[in-house]
């Protein structure tokens, strides 16, 4: 038995988007339906070399309604993994390597055998995106044509990929004072987009944001969105990040991703510990919107146009869940098995 090792190049040729937010959806689903494990995630704390280590293991169980995908066995799928992966500020100028570094080992849930060993860290930008995906199906204007994103740097790559797989996106207005960031992202999409930098206002006020930066002092205020704008608040995966003004967050109709994560290190974690913000002012889960729990915005899948659902500025507290990693996992190894690419490898020495 081999073990496939996929390196950053092979994730990103293998987690095709639309595969990976189906996938995604599904592990909404099975997480809000108990079919779904996810311990919290625990960190290692590493002050003496200005970092820190994160284990996020899980494992779903994902049932063939809940997903586009059909299985040969035609009763869904299971899959469990583990990503670690660091935060080490130090390592651009002391080390020459990436602050975000991440490693994903991809299980058989019946045998514990290690199906593959992946880089995290597109997988990481590659299930973000996906995340933000399924929460703008549910929660922006069913028409929404324009996108815009406040931080250039690699997440916002696959904010734009992902949602315009949902959306029928045509205008993008991105925002980063880093001007030749601006000017690479604009150079990557505009022969398919109508393209261009603007301000955070500018960005805000089209009809879906995604916001992500790592700050810790809101650049988001209620003027900067517009009436009905759905945001995704991407950047807060720590605590004290906060990249929307606590105003903002009030006025709005705020959906999350896990209240243990998003309470203690999302993007409601700085309003939520001085309690400015309390449960009352979360209107759910965003797992419990694509089950049919809780309605989204009218118009949206299981949300009929003359419901009563969520209607004007909509906020998604995105923290970034495990089952999103295992979920993405299964789309990258399913599909490079069918391509027969990655490297495989004797890892546990059984072929000897």
């Amino acid at each position: 038995m081999q073990t496939l090792l996929l390196n950053a190049d092979d994730v990103d040729e293998n987690a095709e988007m639309d595969r990976v937010i189906d996938a995604v959806r599904g592990a909404f689903t099975a997480y809000e339906r108990g079919d779904a494990k996810m311990p919290a995630k625990s960190y290692i704390d590493l002050p003496e070399y200005n970092g820190d280590f994160r284990s996020m293991p899980a494992y779903l169980d994902v049932r063939e309604e809940d997903v586009a995908e059909e299985t040969e066995e035609g009763d869904g799928w299971d899959a469990a993994g583990i990503k670690w992966v660091n935060v080490h500020t130090d390592n651009p100028d002391h080390h020459d390597l990436p602050t975000v570094m991440g490693t994903m080992i991809y299980s058989d849930p019946e045998t514990a055998f290690p199906l593959a060993v992946l880089d995290g860290t597109t997988l990481t930008m590659k299930r973000t995106g996906a995340a933000a995906a399924v929460a703008t199906d549910h929660l922006a204007v069913p028409d929404a044509t324009s996108l815009g994103i406040v931080g250039a740097g690699v997440q916002s790559y696959t904010q734009l990929e992902a949602i315009a797989a949902v959306r029928d996106i045509e205008e993008v207005v991105v925002s980063d004072l880093d001007e030749a960031r601006v000017a690479d992202f604009v150079d990557a999409f505009e022969d398919r987009f109508d393209v261009r930098a603007g301000s955070i206002a500018e960005a805000g006020h089209c009809d879906v944001l995604s916001t992500v930066t790592p700050v810790e002092d809101p650049i988001v205020g209620p003027d900067d969105v517009g009436d009905h704008t759905h945001v995704n608040a991407m950047g807060a995966d720590a605590e004290g990040k906060h990249e929307l003004a606590d105003d903002l967050l009030l006025d709005a109709t705020v959906v999350i991703d896990d209240h243990e994560q998003c309470t203690h290190s999302g993007e409601i974690n700085v309003p939520y510990a001085a309690g400015t913000l309390t449960d009352d002012d979360i209107y759910g889960e965003i797992g419990e919107i694509v089950v049919g729990r809780r309605a989204g915005r009218p118009g949206t899948p299981g949300t009929p146009a003359d419901a009563d659902g969520v209607r004007g500025v909509s906020v998604f507290d995105s923290t970034g869940l495990a089952i999103q990693d295992v979920a993405a996992a299964r789309v990258v190894y399913e599909r490079a098995d069918e391509l027969d690419n990655g490297y495989p490898f004797d890892l546990l020495g059984l072929d000897g």
